[in-house]
């Protein structure tokens, strides 16, 4: 994307400038700081005056100097050609605040600018990259190192930079000179008077290539909002939090938010909705269904969600119902959606693959007024795709237009809409025999072709937010999710014989409609020298679910020699109606404190009232819960974090014991700690975590085996889950990078009257792992070739709670080759290399396994202006 041209348009006042060339000796090059100076002569002395030697300048450090307590925020960055290299602003209205601490590592100028953060307008934290921007220099990279500093860093080709620091009209400068402009230079000492932004005639038909985004650059991302609703490091946050960026859903192509987590430790799919772009997952060994957008409640396991519309995905593992409310306590799954930038951006795409696949998208942004107060963004494409079994086809539509309305210097609403129409007949389940193998070919559809599925989802909502002052602002999000479904289906429910598939049929339509409300405080202040970053927030969501079904009859299905041509399905009896709604309100108040640098708490609480209303009779059941969570933060270096918290979750649980009293909601609690570190100068992102969650409540079969009968059960079920998950994120090399995982999780029951104890919870393995990495050569003629390479290992798995059947290992091989130049892209994904035979959840019955897709390639190309 073209977001460096977001980013120039924000310019302010004030700058801090990098201007950069190649090494030369300290006696080739002096600084004459022209022009009013007397802000930053504070910090640095005038070079008019003193005359550095650059090679001793990066190998002594400079005087650090303590924070303040006010982080100063720079709100773009922006590249500039010059006539002996590029220069680099970082634009801030607070430059006279800035002080530098610079050093050096191997090839490597590091300078670190302390109380300082890149923050767009939105708030949002974002990565400056240039590769190769001027001879001798390999890379330039500006990122926020932790919460209070930023660190620039200039990699020598050769050898270590040589800099010459000195202060001018625009700000702070860091000045290095190019081999080429080197051995242009006169004997005798230059002044240069001021910088020019002109490009050099020996660069022209060389442009400067930079990689910058509004969010995360690459694969290493270093900022999240899920885990606190505030835009914090990663290595702040005393909990597993993971982000899969934009870079790696290009890379990948995944088709479905299923598929798009797979990179992710310890999260599974728990099941798809007839493998529409929905569904329910498991994290840390519990099932959570839906998801968040934009870090408010969003769909269910029903609804849909459009991938094209989203610019990352943030995973939250452990409780979250401090935040988000009623959820399950194994983690959260959050999408950021694209937003509209204020530089004209367009971007033409078309996906073609086997099986039928073709899909054309457009990506369109820009400004709709001069003075750039009114933004807009329109995501659209079209899927059309037949599947890997008979009768199989499926079409795919999103409409996702939004508008950025800029209402003054300190008032922003954002409106947005997103239309998302799935139908067709997708594929179905298969089956494991009473021998515990799977007998049948992937291609046979174990069902009957009948209307197939029909699913509408509509998403529409503003967020609007105002900033009272640099420290406080409010925000108010408004969000309304209409899902509505019609299908006509069979499913098979048992296996007779291990032939005769018996099948559930049914014409259905249900509807879910999701109203949610949300008003946040957020503010920063110090108590004495301690910073403080508080947030209160109050909630309300409304869940409106209307359902019915008309069973049908179907015959059973021979699985080996399988008859399609039926009667048209005649209406049984057992068709019923049914009404839901579920109303919730929540206050929570948090606060991250900052004791010292590198000692940091985090602590909060959320209280819940629950009502939900179900049935013609409209019986009504009330619960209320206190979800706590404290977490601290030890960072022994700035790129070690040592963390510990404890959190807690409930979701509400329907039903009444015999005595005719509500269930409790569910209650989960989970100790976890980890150590988060950073390799390779912060390019490499490492998260090690240990856990344990503890569910209580479940329900259970009641001990009295005459009421068992009636259907009646008790509340004394106990899960739980142990486990050890590694990831890793970033670039070992420059064009290397890569993403990594692996998860130990032993789900299991702990309680029960009925399930025998220590039975695994289904569809959770003992071992996952995964690497997706990628390769793109930098330079020569084959410049923008890249390729890439995924294994994803799932390890054996219970089919269900009884642990009556498994499910077997696997290991997938992905691949992908690109090759990337100026506005152009192209690429071929293969999911599956090597055409393995694999399955997914099982849901818990034998005849609902889900087998995995066989060999797919997608060959894309996008055109970017």
């Amino acid at each position: 994307m073209k977001l460096d041209k977001l980013f120039q348009s924000l310019l302010l006042t004030g700058a801090v400038v990098v201007l950069l060339n190649t090494p030369a000796r300290s006696e080739d090059v002096r600084g004459d700081a022209k022009g009013e100076s007397d802000k930053l002569s504070k910090n640095i002395p005038q070079l008019s005056k003193i005359s550095h030697s650059a090679e001793l300048l990066v190998q002594s450090p400079a005087p650090t100097n303590p924070p303040s307590g006010v982080v100063v925020e720079v709100t773009g960055v922006k590249a500039n050609p010059t006539d002996k290299g590029v220069e680099v602003i970082l634009e801030t209205t607070q430059g006279e605040q800035l002080k530098i601490t610079n050093r050096s590592a191997e090839n490597n100028f590091i300078a670190d600018i302390p109380n300082t953060q890149l923050r767009l307008p939105s708030g949002d934290g974002f990565t400056f990259r240039s590769q190769k921007p001027v001879e001798g220099i390999t890379e330039i990279t500006v990122a926020n190192l932790d919460a209070n500093t930023i660190r620039v860093t200039i990699t020598g080709e050769a050898g270590l930079p040589a800099v010459e620091l000195f202060d001018g009209d625009e700000g702070l400068i860091f000045g290095v000179i190019s081999t080429v402009t080197a051995a242009q230079q006169p004997e005798t000492p230059q002044i240069e008077e001021k910088p020019t932004t002109e490009a050099p005639a020996a660069q022209a038909d060389e442009p400067i290539e930079l990689v910058v985004t509004g969010e995360q650059d690459g694969y290493r991302v270093q900022d999240s909002t899920t885990a606190t609703k505030t835009d914090t490091p990663l290595r702040d946050i005393p909990q597993s939090i993971q982000v899969i960026p934009r870079q790696v859903l290009e890379d990948r192509k995944p088709r479905t938010l299923t598929e798009a987590v797979e990179t992710v430790s310890g999260v599974s799919s728990a099941d798809t909705n007839f493998n529409a772009p929905a569904g329910t997952y498991i994290l840390r060994g519990f099932e959570q269904g839906g998801n968040l957008r934009n870090g408010y409640r969003d769909v269910n396991g029903y609804g849909l969600t459009g991938l094209g519309t989203i610019e990352r995905v943030e995973v939250l593992k452990g409780p979250a119902s401090v935040l988000f409310g009623a959820v399950e306590p194994g983690g959260v799954i959050n999408v950021i959606t694209k937003q509209p930038l204020s530089e004209p951006y367009y971007n033409l795409g078309l996906e073609v693959g086997n099986r039928g696949f073709v899909q054309p998208s457009i990506d369109f942004s820009g400004p709709l007024n001069d003075d750039k107060t009114l933004l807009y963004r329109l995501n659209a494409s079209y899927q059309n795709s037949n599947g890997f079994q008979d009768f199989v086809n499926t079409n795919l539509t999103t409409i996702a237009p939004s508008i950025s309305w800029k209402l003054g210097d300190r008032t922003e609403v954002n409106l947005y809409y997103e239309y998302i129409n799935f139908n067709g007949i997708p594929e179905t389940f298969t089956t494991v025999f009473s021998d515990n193998t799977f007998k049948l070919p992937r291609s046979r559809y174990l069902s009957y072709p009948l209307d197939g599925q029909d699913y509408t989802t509509h998403k529409y909502g503003y967020t609007l937010t105002h900033k009272f002052s640099d420290n406080w602002q409010l925000r108010n999000n408004f969000a309304v999710t209409n899902f509505n479904a019609t299908e006509e289906y069979t499913v098979g429910i048992n296996l007779v014989d291990d032939r005769f598939l018996r099948s559930y049929a049914a014409r259905r339509n249900y509807s879910q409609d999701n109203y949610f409300g949300q008003i946040d405080l957020l503010g920063k202040f110090n108590t004495g020298s301690i910073p403080h970053q508080l947030l209160f927030g109050f909630d309300v969501n409304r869940y409106v679910d209307n359902f019915n079904v008309i069973r049908l009859s179907v015959p059973p299905l021979d699985v080996f020699n399988p008859n399609y041509n039926i009667p048209e399905p005649q209406i049984t009896t057992g068709g019923f109606s049914s009404f839901q709604t579920v109303q919730s309100y929540g206050f929570y108040l948090q606060d991250q404190i900052s004791f010292q640098d590198n000692l940091k708490l985090l602590i909060g609480g959320r209280f819940d009232w629950i009502t939900q209303k179900s049935g013609t009779d409209e019986s009504e059941q009330s619960d209320s819960a206190f979800s706590p969570r404290i977490g601290l933060v030890y960072q022994p270096s700035k790129s070690v974090s040592l963390y510990t918290s404890y959190s807690q979750s409930f979701n509400p649980t329907e039903g009444f014991n015999p005595d005719d009293r509500a269930f409790e909601p569910t209650k989960g609690t989970q100790y976890e700690a980890g150590i988060k570190a950073d390799f390779l100068e912060s390019r490499l992102s490492t998260t090690l975590a240990v856990y344990q969650i503890t569910k209580a409540n479940v329900t259970t079969s009641d001990p009295d085996p005459e009421r068992a009968a009636q259907g009646f059960s008790t509340q004394v079920g106990e899960q739980r889950s142990r486990g050890i998950e590694l990831d890793v994120a970033g670039e070992i090399l420059p064009g290397w990078k890569v993403s990594a995982s692996y998860a130990y999780t032993n789900a299991e029951v702990s309680k029960d009257n009925d399930i025998p104890i220590g039975n695994r919870l289904e569809d959770v393995p003992y071992n996952q792992a995964s690497l997706w990495t990628t390769y793109q050569i930098q330079n020569g003629d084959l410049k923008g070739l890249g390729f890439g390479l995924g294994l994803f290992y799932v390890g054996t798995r219970a089919g269900d709670l009884a642990n009556s059947f498994e499910i077997p290992d696997y290991l997938r091989t992905d691949a992908a080759i690109y090759y990337r130049r100026d506005d152009w892209k192209a690429a071929i994904n293969i999911r599956n290399l090597f055409d393995t035979e694999y399955y997914g959840s099982s849901s818990g019955l034998r005849t609902l396994v889900r087998a995995g897709a066989p060999f797919t390639i997608i060959g894309s190309i996008s055109w970017e202006f």
